[in-house]
């Protein structure tokens, strides 16, 4: 994996790292016209355009992906590039950061974009109440300064390298300012695609708009129809059956009727993405480290990717960070299936048995009930009966998640290593969801966000992964490769992103009608 220095990133304004990504063959330039049909999963009768509230698939891609933008994007080939900033520079520090935005850019609704814009839809993140994952990243900003219409000045309160990337956040989309409310009820965003219907939890509809900043390079359908269908077997039936045009998420057990249709094409990359069992670590028994200790070595890692994953994907090692990251640390010492080891710190706990509740619902990630299942078998030889309470897909997020003890999950990953653990790991954060809090751990975060020597910045996230793989209280059994399906009537660049699941939510912008 080519890699672009700590120090090249504040000068040219690009990623720090790149990401490898794989696709299909190279094809010829795009065509445009028609109406792209996906049937997507993730979708919940509780979704808006509220940015801030987005955690799965189906707005990420109706938001993100198609009716509004961000500063920055990741692009295919996992580079930085602007989005409505077209160029950054830094501080020596890199503690103050001057972003220009591009001009003759509107709003849906006509309103001109500008620096006010930006300023306003920052600021939603740290507003009083406002609950947004993104609000680790927004709060670490001490000071916006509006220097023209297109340009913006943003101080840190801490030297960040990476804060170019965070900008691209999905969560952190530009709204008008003085009309976010109308903006959040309208779906009134910046991006390729104008909202033409939108029925929460179950359709979105949009048109390309004319004239759009992007030109002719993105947006290539002359309509788009997103339908929500969270029933894996539903999805797969549906683009066998011609009913849409891509499905994410492709259940893996279906594979081989997949591959036998020659109208049906599958693609596959290797990210980030990892499913996870967290664990909210101020709740007995989960308080005690012996007993997460226990769990850990209580799972079958390599059948959960053999059963549920059907080999796409490899065995994780109980922390976030994954195959595509620069600081990926491959070597540390691995939480073995170990019924031996489960029943020593269940002793050290103090148990000679532990019945736990585990919450799983398909909606956290494609087969997750059976993994439940399959970790119900394991464990119960070191004297954990886990039982298995199957949850509705509908709500899963909004009633389970965060809020039962402990549950299944997934995480699409990010781009750097900062960024995963800021969203997810550091203390207070809205989705840390276990909770834990470690020192250790937290000295490392602030004191790595800053570094710009990459040897050093290598030992403290490995150090950190090491600190989550032994301490934590999320149970990461697996990295799974993101598995989406197309009509062979679809074509793309033949590069296709690896943050996200289709071509990183984007593959509205990018993809077009052979």
């Amino acid at each position: 994996m080519s890699q672009l220095t700590r120090r090249g990133l504040l000068k040219a304004g690009v990623a720090a790292g790149v990401l490898s990504a794989t696709g299909m063959p190279l094809m010829a330039a795009p065509k445009k016209g028609g109406r792209l049909r996906l049937g997507i999963a993730g979708a919940n009768t509780s979704d808006s355009w509220d940015g801030r509230t987005h955690s799965d698939s189906f707005m990420i891609m109706c938001a993100h992906g198609a009716v509004f933008d961000c500063l920055t994007e990741v692009g295919a080939d996992g580079q930085l590039k602007g989005e409505l900033a077209e160029s950054w520079e830094a501080s020596a520090d890199a503690k103050t950061w001057t972003f220009k935005l591009r001009q003759g850019v509107t709003f849906h609704s006509g309103k001109p974009f500008g620096a006010d814009d930006v300023i306003a839809s920052l600021e939603m993140h740290t507003a009083e109440g406002a609950k947004s994952a993104a609000k680790p990243i927004v709060s670490a900003i001490s000071e916006m300064k509006k220097v023209s219409d297109h340009e913006i000045q943003m101080t840190l309160e801490a030297g960040n390298a990476d804060f170019p990337f965070l900008l691209s956040d999905y969560h952190i989309l530009m709204f008008p300012a003085g009309e976010i409310d109308e903006a959040i009820a309208a779906g009134n965003g910046t991006g390729l695609y104008s909202v033409e219907s939108f029925d929460p939890g179950v359709r979105f509809v949009g048109k390309r708009v004319a004239s759009h900043y992007k030109g002719d390079d993105a947006g290539h359908f002359d309509e788009i129809e997103v339908i929500a269908i969270n029933d894996s077997s539903a999805r797969m039936n549906a683009l066998m059956t011609g009913q849409v045009d891509a499905v994410n998420r492709v259940d893996v057990k279906t594979e081989a009727l997949l591959k036998a249709n020659p109208n049906v094409n599958i693609f596959e990359v290797t990210g980030n993405q990892h499913y996870t069992l967290p664990m909210l670590t101020g709740t007995a028994p989960f308080n005690d480290l012996n007993v997460r200790k226990a769990l850990k070595h209580a799972i079958n890692r390599q059948e959960m990717v053999d059963k549920i994953l059907q080999g796409h994907g490899k065995v994780a090692n109980d922390h976030p960070i994954g195959p595509a990251n620069q600081y990926f640390a491959e070597d540390i010492e691995q939480n073995d299936f170990d019924l031996d080891k489960a029943k020593f710190y269940l002793k050290e706990a103090g148990l000679t048995e532990l019945n736990v509740d585990l919450s799983a619902a398909n909606a956290a990630f494609s087969g997750a009930i059976d993994a439940a299942q399959l970790y119900q078998a394991s464990a119960k030889g070191a004297g954990i009966n886990i039982n298995v309470v199957q949850e509705p897909d509908d709500g899963y997020w909004s009633n389970v998640w965060l809020k039962k003890p402990w549950c299944a999950c997934y995480w699409s990953g990010r781009a750097t290593e900062d960024w995963m653990f800021s969203t997810a790991y550091e203390t207070g954060v809205p989705w840390n969801d276990t909770g834990w809090e470690n020192a250790r751990f937290q000295e490392l975060l602030l004191t790595a966000r800053a570094e710009l020597d990459s040897a050093k910045r290598k030992e403290m996230y490995t150090e950190m992964q090491m600190l989550c793989s032994a301490e934590g209280g999320t149970v990461v059994p697996m990295y799974a490769n993101y598995v989406d399906a197309h009509s062979t009537k679809l074509a793309n660049t033949g590069t296709i992103g690896n943050v996200f699941q289709m071509d990183s939510s984007r593959l509205m912008e990018r993809w077009w009608f052979a």
